[in-house]
């Protein structure tokens, strides 16, 4: 009788220790299924990477909105060049699908946010992507001193296109890409891939008040350009907006001399 109240205990201990253990398993089943879901979806300052362009143009996703950034002080490969592919691959293996942080620094003629993405891990996919050979620091539009020590430290490891004889830079390629391009009767915009038929650009005066003009945003710009392929309007280092003719006279602006005059 004894023996018998003696294993009905034992048998109710060891079905509350299977219980207690099965809800232990359960709740952290919960919170790790929690937790993976709230990785998956954007935080109030996180952004979804649901696209790759190139190596330094990738396509974030928050609030069901798409937003195409360009990646501050580093310049890629162009696709057609060496590493071109594989600086990528090399983005797209670090950030695709992943939940990211921004930060905006402005936005470039073509209409994307330019600005510096900050991995889950807290490091800067420009960072890396300058680190591991597959970049350069972008000096004609950036000083960033980290940026020009990481490019100096993958040159002298010979790190991913360091490991080549005489890499060519991408803006180097987009020159003689443009120059190619203008004996064909087209122009390409500074990032490759978008070619148009060049056409002769109209004069201020043949503008009406109500068309459209494009201006540098940059504090010492006074002129206006009817070009947006305008060799004087590249060279703008802040935002190109497009005003009417009427909003630029107002702004006391005159007629860019290489296209409007």
């Amino acid at each position: 009788m004894r023996a018998h109240v003696a294993l009905s205990k034992l048998t109710f201990w060891l079905l509350c220790l299977g219980i207690m253990l099965g809800c232990q398993q359960s709740k952290d089943y919960s919170q790790e299924n929690k937790q993976a879901q709230a990785e998956e979806q954007p935080s109030e300052n996180g952004y979804k990477v649901i696209g790759i362009k190139d190596g330094d143009t990738v396509e974030l996703l928050k609030d069901g909105k798409s937003l195409t950034v360009r990646l501050q002080g580093v310049d890629c490969p162009e696709k057609k060049q060496d590493f071109g592919t594989r600086a990528r691959q090399f983005t797209s293996d670090l950030v695709f699908g992943k939940i990211v942080k921004l930060e905006v620094g402005n936005v470039d003629r073509y209409g994307r946010t330019v600005g510096t993405i900050l991995l889950p891990d807290g490091r800067t996919l420009n960072q890396e992507l300058v680190r591991n050979g597959f970049a350069w620091h972008y000096t004609a539009y950036s000083k960033d001193q980290e940026l020009a020590r990481l490019e100096a430290e993958a040159r002298a490891e010979k790190r991913g296109l360091w490991a080549g004889p005489s890499p060519q830079a991408p803006w180097e390629y987009r020159q003689s890409r443009r120059g190619k391009s203008a004996t064909s009767g087209n122009t390409e915009n500074e990032e490759e891939g978008s070619v148009t038929k060049k056409t002769t650009a109209p004069k201020a005066s043949a503008i009406a008040k109500g068309g459209k003009v494009y201006i540098c945003q940059s504090k010492g710009s006074k002129i206006f350009h009817t070009d947006p392929t305008c060799s004087r309007l590249e060279q703008c280092k802040s935002t190109v907006a497009n005003i009417t003719l009427a909003q630029a006279q107002k702004e006391k602006r005159t007629p860019c001399k290489t296209c409007a005059d």
